[in-house]
């Protein structure tokens, strides 16, 4: 049978959505998902699920300032977010207005500045910045940082720091790499410790990991674009660890993402490029062996993701256990430790 829309739903109370951050990144719980059985753990014990030898790759992307607000030549207002950078001084975005600005025309942003659209691309609106400035600079000055839709109030200076992980460091999400942002300085060290090694990537995660699929039948489905950079060094670690017996464990489903869009081909190469990789159950793994993740939206593609990866009834299994046991959903929320099911389906 193919799979549907529904095959992904769940019912989450929404004061399960967590709305804030815990005063301490590894405070949140865990939910370990190990061959099938379920245990409930804080964050802090993750060094008991992990072994020396192993390898975390971590996402280096940093979350930019995409938000900005401004009006049109008509005066009528405009809200603009960034979804990713398509030169210095050009960008893709989406634009809320009462009516869709014209191809030519200009939008003046935070009453400092203009930007020409240029035209559309999809669902996004092409816009020209201003020439001979940096456009990160330029948005970290004036823009504001975007929470996801399901955060119901604005950013303020807490979420400056707890909205990035402790290692961001190349500017260009929109969206935070959020299971990343349980680790601390503390828990990175102690890791260190232990033997277990470290290696980095990096995928701009865009905007277009918070929309929903619109159709039923998921053959349909097109996935959004995301940029990501592999360093040869990364690649050189997971083969070392493969070749010591020791596990891939990817932090975040944007590593994942980033490691299986580059190995579609059956070998990981370093490098450069964008992915639109849409994984569902039945896809075959290539180079992670383990998954730490939060908890997903329902019918949402990274749901689809993880079931693929542990199997659809022990993450439908998981799923309501974290409802009934009151865990804490989506970016600010709890966190899962999910080793792959070689026989997912």
């Amino acid at each position: 049978m193919p799979l549907t829309l529904d095959d992904f739903d769940y019912l989450l109370p929404p004061e399960q959505i967590a709305q804030a951050p815990l005063a301490d990144r590894s405070a949140s719980r865990l939910l370990v998902l190990d061959d099938g059985e379920l245990l409930d753990r804080h964050f802090s014990d993750l060094p008991q699920y992990v072994r020396p030898g192993d390898l975390l790759v971590f996402n280096d992307t940093r979350v930019i300032h995409a938000r900005l607000y401004g009006v049109k030549e008509t005066g009528g207002q405009v809200e603009v977010l960034i979804e990713r950078a398509v030169g210095s001084n050009e960008a893709l975005a989406q634009v809320r207005a009462s009516k869709s600005p014209r191809a030519g025309s200009r939008l003046r942003l935070a009453d400092a500045f203009d930007v020409t659209v240029l035209g559309r691309v999809g669902e996004f609106f092409h816009l020209r910045f201003p020439a001979g400035e940096d456009l990160y600079a330029l948005l970290e000055r004036h823009g504001k940082l975007p929470l996801p839709p399901y955060i119901e109030r604005s950013a303020d200076d807490q979420d400056e720091t707890r909205y990035q992980t402790v290692y961001a460091r190349e500017p260009g999400s929109v969206a935070a790499p959020t299971a990343g942002l349980h680790f601390d300085q503390k828990m990175l060290v102690e890791l260190q410790k232990m033997g277990v090694q470290g290696a980095w990537l990096t995928l701009h995660v865009g905007a277009g990991t918070f929309q929903p699929v619109r159709v039923n039948d998921l053959g349909e489905h097109r996935m959004h674009r995301e940029r990501y950079v592999i360093p040869q060094e990364t690649v050189d670690a997971i083969a070392a660890t493969r070749a010591a017996g020791g596990r891939v464990i990817a932090v975040g489903t944007t590593s994942l993402r980033a490691l299986e869009g580059a190995a579609q081909d059956g070998t990981l190469d370093a490098g450069s490029g964008e992915t639109e990789i849409f994984i569902l159950p039945g896809y075959r793994f290539q180079v992670a062996d383990a998954l730490i993740t939060n908890f997903h939206l329902p019918k949402s593609t990274l749901l689809m993701l993880v079931s693929a990866f542990a199997g659809m009834e022990p993450i439908r299994r998981a799923y309501a256990h974290a409802v009934r046991e009151d865990y804490r959903f989506f970016s600010y929320g709890d966190a899962m430790f999910i080793t792959r099911r070689h026989d997912a389906i």
